[in-house]
C-alpha cells in the first residue's frame, strides 16, 4: 500500500483526485470511511473526480452515470460497466491505497 494523502486532506463527500503508480484514482470520504475508485468513467473516459457524490455514489458530470463507492458498479445509465475499486487503509492520518489489487 502506498500513502496517497492525509485523511485531513479529504472533505466529507467531496471527490479528491490522486495518481498512484500512473493510475488515476479518485478518493471519496464518507465519515470515517475512504473509498478509492479508478478516476475514469467506464462510459465516456471522463474524470470522475470532477463529478459529485450523492446517496447513490459518485456521479459522472458528463452524462450522469453513477457508480457505487464500494463496488464500482454503475447504478444509473448510460454506464453499464463497473469502474475498478481499490483497497484503502487508514493509518493515523495517512490514507494508503493498493493499486495492485481491485475489490471488484
Amino acid at each position: 500500500m502506498i500513502r496517497v494523502c492525509s485523511l485531513s486532506d479529504l472533505a466529507d463527500g467531496k471527490p479528491f483526485a490522486v495518481e498512484v503508480d500512473d493510475v488515476a484514482i479518485v478518493l471519496v470520504r464518507r465519515g470515517d470511511e475512504v473509498h478509492a475508485l479508478r478516476d475514469e468513467c467506464s462510459h465516456a473516459s471522463i474524470a470522475l473526480s470532477e463529478g459529485e457524490t450523492s446517496r447513490k455514489g459518485l456521479e459522472c458530470w458528463l452524462h450522469g452515470s453513477c457508480f457505487d463507492l464500494r463496488t464500482g458498479a454503475p447504478s444509473a445509465p448510460p454506464a453499464t460497466e463497473p469502474v475498478a475499486v481499490y483497497p484503502v487503509a487508514i493509518d493515523g492520518d495517512d490514507v494508503l491505497v493498493d493499486v495492485t489489487k481491485t475489490l471488484n
